[in-house]
């Protein structure tokens, strides 16, 4: 039983990994069942129970796709019409592009401007109109439409647009159309409402944080906060219904970590699992890490909410990798192997410093044809949950490299008519500098 395994897993898992809360909820059959464990504080050693909130960080985009997706329905948006047919005032610093960025671009993440700007606006119902008027200064990265390129802040542009088409503040239509619609008790949709609730506290190498996000990421998933649970129930609602099939449409793909294709849809990550298609999403917020798979042929999703920081990854690929494999018969890709000697990195088209808002990617030579790789976080709030490690690298494929530990691969494009490498992806495109 699978409820047994995760009664018994759970706490095994924690003590393991160094991650100091969890909960776990699994969809299968059209019943959830769900298991806690840990500690909501590590100071005041408060237990987790099934009932406790985490931050859900950006599978908060899920919810917000969601709503973008009900104005669509009712025929009040069109995803491939300009996002200035709502918002007539959008800017950014290329005026061309913001002329032509559709909602269809900002919900998979090809808009293609600065994704991870970040403007303290308040909490008040005004935030979202302030955090977008401030985006009028925000770079171009590439195109419209050409590359995908996580966007946090074409989050917060939807979400205007659903204040604007519906009237009301984001945080009110998220309770009205979905909160209370599903029957959810437990769930905050605002900072102010973390007392009314058993909150989980999130950790950063196991010591509690007091620091957040700001508010006006609301819709990219700086607040909403509720149990595993009741997270499992917006995904009853996607796989109860055609009424948002389209979510989960490939629209865009993503660019390869080796092994094979996978794609954004509207809202929706769709992975390449073997078995079949996966869809889901990931959030992070500062002190705590989510994640979300759905197998929509075999009617099964897992959720898994931890208050850890990073150090939970580990524990997310074996509850995965057991729970679908064992009820849905799908797993997780494994990188392909490299040859006993690799290809020789070709330094001189690889090597340099590539940039996005959120952090650097330093490329600098290494012994035996590989390079070293380290990522530094580039925004002061964010910057402890990239952590800056240095490792090596080798060859893949022409455009894939791989960790020689096998934990990460390391996408490259965007190559000049000289075969130099434009940008490196981490979700976000870094380009060259």
């Amino acid at each position: 039983m699978i409820s047994e395994w995760i009664e018994r897993r759970l706490p095994e898992l924690l003590d393991e990994h160094g991650v100091v809360g969890a909960q776990v909820a699994v969809l299968h059959n059209g019943d959830i069942v769900d298991a806690a464990a840990g500690v909501r504080n590590k100071v005041t050693n408060e237990p987790v129970t099934r009932d406790s909130l985490f931050q859900i960080g950006s599978i908060t985009k899920v919810w917000t796709a969601t709503l973008v997706m009900q104005l669509v329905n009712e025929g009040l948006l069109e995803l491939d019409r300009p996002v200035r047919d709502v918002l007539p005032d959008f800017r950014l610093a290329d005026e061309q592009a913001a002329k032509i960025i559709t909602p269809r671009q900002l919900l998979c993440h090809t808009a293609g401007f600065e994704g991870d700007l970040r403007f303290d606006t308040g909490s008040g119902d005004d935030m979202l109109a302030r955090f977008v008027e401030k985006l009028a200064a925000a770079g171009q990265v590439s195109p419209p439409g050409e590359l995908y390129s996580y966007c946090n802040s074409g989050y917060a542009v939807l979400g205007r647009i659903v204040e604007v088409l519906r009237g009301k503040p984001f945080r009110a239509v998220l309770r009205e159309r979905l909160v209370e619609p599903l029957g959810l008790r437990n769930v905050a949709v605002s900072r102010a409402e973390y007392d009314r609730y058993e909150m989980a506290d999130g950790h950063l190498k196991g010591e509690p944080v007091t620091q957040h996000l700001f508010e006006s990421e609301v819709a990219a998933g700086s607040v909403p906060a509720m149990p595993a649970r009741e997270l499992l129930e917006l995904v009853r609602l996607h796989l109860g219904t055609t009424e948002f099939d389209a979510m989960r449409e490939k629209q865009v793909t993503h660019p390869d970590f080796g092994t094979g294709e996978w794609w954004w849809g509207l809202g929706w990550e769709v992975s390449n699992f073997e078995g079949g298609d996966v869809i889901g999403h990931t959030g992070m917020t500062i002190g705590y890490v989510s994640v979300l798979r759905v197998v929509p042929a075999a009617g099964v999703a897992v959720v898994v909410l931890t208050n850890g920081g990073y150090e939970a990854g580990p524990l997310f690929g074996e509850i995965l990798d057991h729970v679908l494999g064992e009820l849905a018969g799908v797993r997780r890709r494994k990188l392909p192997e490299t040859p006993a000697r690799p290809k020789p990195v070709d330094h001189a088209k690889v090597v340099g410093t590539y940039r996005c808002t959120a952090l650097d990617v330093h490329i600098t030579p290494a012994e035996n044809g590989r390079v070293k790789v380290r990522r530094e976080g580039r925004d002061p709030l964010t910057a402890p949950l990239v952590p800056t490690e240095e490792r090596e690298f080798e060859h893949l494929t022409d455009d894939v490299l791989v960790a020689v530990d096998r934990s990460s691969a390391l996408p490259l494009g965007g190559r000049d008519e000289h075969g130099r490498v434009g940008w490196a992806h981490w979700s976000r495109a870094a380009m060259r500098v």
